[in-house]
């Protein structure tokens, strides 16, 4: 069977002001061919400190729309990736990941520790639930609790980024929230929190998958298949390149290396597809664990794939 066509987004760390900070690429995995469809060029954005608010981050599709999320925007393509519209919020800063459910679609709003609901219909932003940090611990077993909040109030929460929330999913009627420093997967309904799974540390995009979890291990460079309780499964190691190869640029070591895993998807027929720095998308066989194929859209190393989706068109 052949390998599918994906779409990537990316942030460009470290870039300066008047340079690209990111864009989308649909990329041809069977074909190992790429072309660049958006370039986010846009000056008025944050530029303080890593990708801050640089790039293009989660995708979603539906129907002919594809919903792809800045830092702070709500973008909305045609599938020739003309712009059709923009949404904002005050409470919308430093999203990473999206999940569409029905016609909701939730987004992180890192910065604020919350998980935001816009409403396709409407085309607004409904709802929010924020993380905070307890003195006690609370149901979780971790001193978190859960507030709702209307994400168009300008009295919003204050701006933390205590969990870094970057990843979103629905399981089960259920919210499920991850980020790089959170050990689990947090389920939340209503304003009910209860842990789902345990994860490793430094994790994006975790998710349920076969009774257990999918992530990619990002402190470990690599992606991983583990049960609810955080114990491997299987990993995929993410392919690093000869250093000689690479384009550094400007760049703060910590700011920016290659082997970064962030964006992940998988096929029905049992493919794992994962993103990694520098612009790399590469494709493993769940069960074999087989490295099948990897395109790389870039040697430079500040290139770090955000969202990646499978193209539908």
């Amino acid at each position: 069977m052949p390998l599918p066509t994906v779409l990537m987004t990316d942030v460009i760390r470290s870039t300066q002001q008047g340079q690209s900070h990111g864009g989308a690429y649909l990329i041809d995995l069977e074909a190992g061919s790429f072309r660049q469809v958006i370039d986010h060029n846009t000056a008025d954005i944050n530029w303080e400190g890593r990708g801050m608010g640089r790039g293009l981050r989660g995708i979603a599709f539906d129907g002919p729309d594809i919903y792809i999320a800045a830092s702070d925007e709500l973008f909305v393509y045609d599938q020739q990736f003309s712009l059709l519209r923009s949404h904002t919020c005050p409470n919308l800063h430093h999203a990473h990941e999206v999940y569409l459910d029905g016609r909701r679609l939730y987004v992180t709003s890192t910065s604020n520790d919350s998980i935001l609901e816009f409403d396709l219909d409407q085309r607004m932003f409904t709802s929010a639930w924020r993380l905070l940090p307890e003195q006690r611990p609370g149901p979780s077993g971790l001193p978190i609790s859960v507030s709702r909040y209307d994400p168009r109030s300008a009295r919003g929460p204050k701006r933390d980024d205590a969990f870094h929330i970057n990843s979103v999913w629905r399981h089960e009627g259920k919210t499920l929230v991850s980020g790089t420093v959170l050990p689990l997967i947090l389920s939340i309904e209503g304003t009910r929190l209860t842990p789902f799974a345990k994860i490793p540390a430094g994790t994006h995009n975790a998710r349920p998958y076969a009774g257990g979890i999918l992530c990619n291990s990002t402190d470990h460079d690599c992606a991983m298949r583990c049960d609810l309780g955080a114990r491997p499964k299987a990993r995929y190691p993410i392919p690093a390149y000869d250093p000689g190869q690479l384009i550094a640029g400007d760049t703060p070591g910590d700011h920016a290396r290659q082997g970064f895993a962030r964006g992940l998807c998988t096929t029905e027929d049992g493919l794992l597809i994962v993103g990694s720095s520098p612009g790399t998308v590469s494709v493993f066989d769940l069960e074999s664990r087989e490295l099948l194929k990897s395109v790389s859209v870039t040697m430079d190393v500040r290139n770090a794939p955000h969202g990646l989706e499978l193209w539908p068109y």
